[in-house]
């Protein structure tokens, strides 16, 4: 065979080769319910995420199509993600009901934050009725878990499968002008906060307040805006920060779409390694049927109109030391096992409560994405988003409203937060604001 045969042989393989490892895929986005777009992606690549997706996808006893367009598996709770994880090889799942924190400081529930308003809060009696998957009246089977699937495209949509499910690392900026006992969360990686805290030094055991759910708009894939609770331990400058944490959030990047979802996130080192946001790696145990993790919250708060909120608590089950969530009122939605934490394994010792969001300022100006409504503190109630009736569970699992909180905002020209307090509302804020704008570049 003659030089020239060998290179059209070899110009043949080569090209069956770029065939076979580069293939078009189309990855889904729902910013407007309409955008999609195709790039190209190595079969090297998709051989690993479809091994990943066997992992967390468990096989379903029964499969729901929700109305926008998730899909929800039913899995047998015993093979649940949750316990692939090397620390909870030999865990038992809960069966004991944890003991409720006591309600030590009765808080008045009313309609408003007070009499004049002509809008009326709508706070979710029912916790998956506020859930979309189950508008068609199907619900998964007792014995199994609701888990809502992913998809090759949820994890394209990520920066690198590593990356999918986790926070950036965002809090491992020392910021050397903050107070001494502030949380340490300065933007790093874009990552921008309007909170309420309690001191670093405080002995707390859980959490509670309900939260005002809007749908923030977020201008780049790459964002997200949540208004979540923080439970936390360990040092802010250091690789130790354990953290717990649930709420609401839009992120187009991890869902592919604008729509408010309920989560859960977990960390014992900083956000470097451990941890991921709902049930997307093996952690957090869920034992209710009805709720699901990740699934999208309607009706949710329009302007001027209708408030909807919803309540979480998280708290350390005094007996065995899991640490649980409930959403609603008195909805036991799983738990996050003792044996998965360090700090946390004994006690809080910091609580934050508000919003965060992502500005990834790729145009080198701040962009537009939303916080909470959209709306600056100042414009009150029905306009602004709110979280009220702020409370913490203490060593002897009683709940008690916080009367003296901190608040914090990086830059009160894009998002800012106002607290205070009343007897109806205990002690509540409002926050958020429309990021760019005349003052915030």
């Amino acid at each position: 065979m003659n030089m020239e045969s060998l290179l059209l042989l070899l110009g043949f393989f080569l090209t069956i080769s770029s065939q076979r490892f580069s293939l078009p895929v189309v990855v889904a986005l729902d910013l407007k319910n309409t955008t999609r777009y195709t790039r190209q992606v190595s079969t090297l690549r998709l051989e690993r995420i479809e091994k990943h997706l066997d992992k967390i996808n468990k096989p379903p006893v029964m499969t729901i199509q929700s109305p926008d367009g998730d899909i929800i598996d039913c899995v047998h709770k015993r093979k649940q993600p949750a316990l692939d994880h090397p620390l909870l090889k030999n865990h038992k799942i809960q069966k004991v009901a944890p003991e409720m924190p006591k309600v030590m400081t009765t808080v008045k529930q009313s309609s408003s934050q007070n009499d004049n308003d002509t809008v009326k809060v709508k706070t979710g009696g029912i916790a998956w009725g506020h859930q979309m998957w189950h508008r068609n009246g199907t619900s998964c089977p007792r014995g199994t878990v609701p888990i809502r699937r992913t998809s090759v495209n949820d994890v394209l949509r990520a920066k690198s499968l590593f990356d999918y499910g986790k926070k950036s690392q965002h809090r491992n900026n020392i910021n050397t002008n903050r107070q001494a006992d502030a949380p340490d969360v300065v933007s790093g990686n874009g990552h921008e906060h309007a909170i309420a805290y309690t001191g670093s030094s405080d002995e707390v055991y859980g959490a509670k307040a309900t939260i005002n759910v809007w749908t923030p708009a977020i201008e780049q894939m790459s964002e997200f805006s949540l208004s979540q609770i923080w439970v936390l331990s360990g040092s802010f400058d250091g690789s130790d920060l354990n953290s717990i944490e649930a709420g609401w959030q839009v992120s187009p990047e991890l869902y592919g779409d604008s729509r408010p979802r309920l989560f859960t996130y977990w960390t014992t080192d900083s956000y470097q390694a451990t941890g991921c946001y709902n049930l997307l790696c093996s952690g957090f145990v869920q034992t209710n049927s009805r709720i699901a993790i990740g699934a999208s919250i309607s009706p949710v708060s329009s302007y001027g109109s209708d408030q909807f909120d919803v309540t979480i608590l998280i708290w350390k089950d005094p007996k065995l030391g899991n640490w649980w969530m409930g959403y609603a009122e008195n909805s036991l939605v799983g738990y996050w096992p003792a044996e998965l934490f360090t700090h946390l394994a004994d006690r809080a010792t910091m609580v934050e409560w508000g919003g965060e969001v992502v500005n990834a300022r790729s145009n080198g100006e701040h962009t537009s994405t939303q916080m909470g409504s959209g709306h600056f503190a100042e414009d009150g109630f029905g306009k602004a988003s709110y979280f009220r009736n702020l409370e913490i569970v203490d060593s002897d699992n009683s709940l008690s409203s916080v009367r003296d909180v901190s608040t914090l905002a990086e830059n009160t020209n894009c998002y800012n937060i106002k607290s205070s307090y009343n007897n109806d509302w205990g002690t509540y804020f409002y926050y958020g604001g429309p990021g760019k704008n005349p003052k915030c570049q």
